[in-house]
């Protein structure tokens, strides 16, 4: 496909699908007020609305503040300008019409101010067009005079109203605006912040609570401990009988033996086992099947090697980073997916962690704490040797003991000596192995409470302080719409200028603003959806067709790819269809009598993403008005219906002016 001047494009953003996206809903109030709020306060949430690109409810708040008495030049100002934002006088109802005849004839009731002047130059403005250039100039030399807050608004919401000669001579001013706002308040390096999900809680793993074999442990571990205590003494009684003062060196040599065996087992066998962190990331081991996961775990998986990969410690590559922290990586990813698998829970609203996480891992490495928990629980060489001497000297006194009990005596006292041998042998091993047991679960239970502790302090510190980077950084409503106006204004200029078209040769232009392939998407609750990448669609009409226009925005940076233009007449737009679907959205379809139709994605579907206070037609309705669907619609339908007719009906030359009278 070309254009007139034979210039070859594609058309692949024609007839293209955009896939439903899930997006994000910033939890404010600015668009809300209170059923039982002041008129006053209904007044300033609908200059908010105004000024953020939602004039369908800016009219209906502040017409509910004038009908409840709150009134004024002010008031009726932004009522009107509400009245005709992303709007043409085709657009007003004829109660509309009424209503702005009535405001026009009490304008001279209001005080001498600024925004009595700005009332008036708006109605002036509203009263000459059509009319020739030279008739417009004291006009425009009033709108001149106006402080910068009224005007600039006067233009940004009367654009669709002000066309012909009276555009032309209010076009550089408006070019100059937009090219001095259009890359402020450092929007390249915020924007992305606009689309980022809200960071989910801070969470660690919990301590996991008593086995059930420590328990029966705990249970058992009295009744051994009485045999064994009363194996013992018999076995001590009957060797002090026999021999008292070898017996006494001999109990007092088994019980500094026991008392250092004790605490050097404890060290060695009653800690937990050294950890294996592969063992507990469940990592399939070669030439096993591997363990099914689901998306989400797959995703957090992905995530984690990303940002590995992209925080490497000095003189690591990321492949070499990822091999050396294979084992670290799967035990994070396995706890954060365990942690955080939720029904609607997203991955990017952990991503903050995982990222962090990284930051972790290579900082550890840093300051040589990556694997402390491969070492934590390592018994010293000299703790074990000395605790096998112990247990040595502690058997051989036991032996000896047993030696002194039976030397010389008679029958029975070797039996029971015997016997008192063995049942503290016996009972004493079993003790020992019940009490290392219970105390390896407690000193586990211990450390596992101190380390989610530390961990959840940690991720808590770093969760508000993401979250904070993100509430500092987020662009207003204000700056986001504002941004978007620019970014029309320069791809209408530039539209101009390609086809050397002036706005008197314009009968009327529209734009129509929709969400680009596989584009992010965002809103603060009540607003409508914004998107990281458009595509926009403007519509040129002039007395020989329509020439129109598209291409993609990265609204980032503003750059465009993917232009397309196309030339058709009036009479070559056959119909104009849309199609709504609840899973999908809204489609807008041109059927041309000489060319294939083109479906363009106007709105993508709410999937279920709206806040309890949300009405879903409502919301839907914003969205849709904020893409300029209402007014496109309207207008192209109308060319579809009439054809050449329709512009005989506003032919620029012929179109009688919006007399208001004063």
């Amino acid at each position: 496909m070309s254009d007139n001047n034979g210039a070859a494009y594609s058309s692949a953003a024609y007839d293209s699908n955009v896939g439903m996206q899930a997006g994000v809903i910033h939890n404010s109030s600015v668009h809300f007020v209170h059923p039982d709020a002041s008129p006053p306060e209904k007044y300033r949430v609908g200059v908010r609305l105004l000024e953020d690109g939602i004039p369908s409810r800016a009219r209906e708040m502040i017409s509910d503040a004038i009908a409840h008495g709150h009134n004024g030049a002010e008031v009726r100002f932004h009522w009107v300008l509400a009245m005709f934002s992303a709007r043409t006088y085709d657009d007003l109802s004829a109660e509309e019409v009424q209503r702005l005849r009535y405001v026009s004839g009490i304008v001279r009731t209001y005080p001498e101010d600024e925004w009595k002047q700005a009332l008036r130059v708006t109605f002036d403005l509203l009263a000459v067009l059509g009319t020739t250039s030279g008739e417009t100039g004291s006009v425009l030399k009033h709108l001149q005079d106006l402080p910068s807050l009224q005007r600039n608004a006067i233009l940004r919401h009367l654009d669709l109203m002000l066309t012909g000669g009276l555009k032309d001579d209010l076009w550089a001013e408006t070019l100059e605006r937009a090219g001095a706002e259009r890359f402020g308040n450092d929007r390249a390096r915020r924007v992305w912040a606009y689309f980022e999900p809200p960071p989910i809680g801070a969470r660690a793993t919990p301590p996991r609570p008593i086995t059930a074999a420590a328990a029966a442990a705990q249970a058992a571990l009295p009744v051994r401990t009485v045999l064994f205590l009363v194996s013992s003494v018999a076995l001590v009684t009957l060797a002090l009988i026999e021999n008292p003062t070898r017996a006494a060196v001999e109990l007092l040599v088994a019980l500094a033996a026991g008392r250092t065996a004790a605490r050097g087992g404890l060290q060695w066998w009653g800690r937990e086992p050294r950890p294996n962190l592969a063992v507990e990331a469940i990592v399939p081991q070669p030439n096993s099947p591997a363990p099914d996961e689901d998306g989400f775990t797959k995703r957090v998986r992905n995530k984690f090697d990303h940002y590995f990969s992209v925080r490497t410690p000095h003189g690591f590559t990321p492949d070499t980073w990822l091999t050396h922290t294979s084992d670290v990586r799967s035990h994070l990813a396995a706890e954060i997916a365990d942690l955080y698998r939720e029904s609607r829970t997203g991955v990017d609203r952990v991503t903050w962690l995982i990222r962090y996480l990284a930051e972790d891992a290579r900082n550890r490495h840093n300051n040589g704490t990556l694997f402390d928990q491969y070492h934590r629980g390592r018994t010293p060489a000299s703790t074990k040797v000395l605790t096998v001497v112990a247990l040595s000297v502690l058997g051989t006194a036991a032996l000896s003991g047993f030696v002194t009990a039976v030397s010389g005596a008679e029958q029975p006292r070797p039996l029971w000596a015997f016997l008192a041998l063995l049942g503290a042998a016996w009972s004493g091993h079993a003790a020992t192995h019940l009490w290392l047991e219970v105390q390896r679960e407690r000193h586990r239970v211990t450390r596992e409470t101190q380390q989610h502790q530390e961990q959840l302090a940690a991720r808590q510190i770093a969760h508000q302080r993401w979250k904070a980077l993100l509430d500092e950084t987020r662009p207003s409503e204000l700056e986001m719409e504002t941004w978007l106006t620019c970014d029309k204004t320069t791809f209408v200029d530039e539209a101009l200028r390609h086809h050397r078209l002036a706005w008197r040769d314009l009968i009327t232009h529209t734009i129509l603003v929709a969400p680009a392939s596989s584009s992010k998407r965002g809103r603060v609750r009540g607003g409508p959806w914004r998107y990281s990448h458009y595509v926009i669609h403007l519509f040129l009409l002039t007395r020989d067709g329509i020439r129109e226009i598209s291409s993609e925005f990265n609204f980032s940076d503003a750059t465009r790819k993917n232009e397309q233009r196309s030339n058709y007449r009036f009479d070559a737009l056959s119909s104009v269809q849309v199609t709504e679907n609840v899973d999908v959205g809204y489609d807008l379809e041109l059927v041309l009598t000489n060319g294939p139709a083109r479906k363009f994605r106007v709105k993508d579907a709410e999937a279920h993403q709206l806040a309890p206070d949300e009405d879903a037609q409502e919301i839907s309705a914003i969205s849709l008005s904020a893409a300029g669907f209402t007014h496109t619609f309207r207008l192209l339908e109308g060319i579809a219906a009439d054809g050449k007719g329709w512009i005989e009906r506003h032919n620029p030359d012929d179109l009688p002016s919006f007399q208001i009278a004063d």
